[in-house]
């Protein structure tokens, strides 16, 4: 009888730690974080009027104010997504806003979202999600004012990675929607 107490405990703690290896293993590790809140920008003098670009800047981020270098350098052209999403996430939309405030203040330039995906999940799919994902950028810069027949859309699906890994890592880079100065830049 104490022989099969003995194997009856260890076959339990064997259960037990099986259970807890498995649940380690499943824990989610934290997501990197890619930057998508636009850069902190001085406000302009106020005797500079509204129709006034600002001053160009100095240093590393000089760039000719209007042009697709200073929205790239200055604003951000990249917002990412989660895992089989398509909803704009909180972190995306001060990039968002400044893209869009960038936009109106030069209101000749077109631009193309392209939206993108992991390389997981079928062609079709991934064709499709870029496309959910460049329109819900579409949508929202609609929104805060710039107008709809500036801005084209197109899905790269997963055939055009920015990390041609296989790491969650990479896959996190390649859930993104890009914003493409085609026309009107200085």
């Amino acid at each position: 009888m104490l022989g099969s107490v003995n194997r009856s405990t260890a076959v339990r703690l064997a259960l037990i730690g099986v259970a807890a290896v498995s649940m380690a293993a499943c824990s989610s590790r934290p997501k990197p974080q890619f930057n998508t809140t636009p850069p902190a920008t001085t406000p302009p003098p106020a005797s500079q009027g509204a129709d006034t670009p600002p001053p160009v800047s100095q240093g590393p981020l000089a760039a000719t104010p209007g042009s697709a270098q200073d929205f790239v350098v200055n604003v951000g052209d990249r917002v990412y997504f989660d895992l089989d999403s398509h909803d704009v996430r909180d972190d995306a939309r001060a990039l968002l806003d400044a893209q869009a405030d960038w936009l109106r203040r030069y209101n000749s330039v077109r631009v193309r979202i392209e939206g993108n995906a992991d390389e997981r999940g079928t062609r079709e799919y991934n064709l499709a999600l870029g496309a959910r994902r460049a329109n819900a950028v579409r949508d929202y810069l609609v929104s805060r004012g710039v107008t709809s027949d500036r801005i084209s859309t197109i899905s790269f699906g997963k055939e055009q990675p920015l990390d041609p890994g296989a790491s969650e890592e990479a896959y996190q880079k390649n859930r993104n929607a890009r914003t493409a100065i085609v026309s009107g830049a200085r």
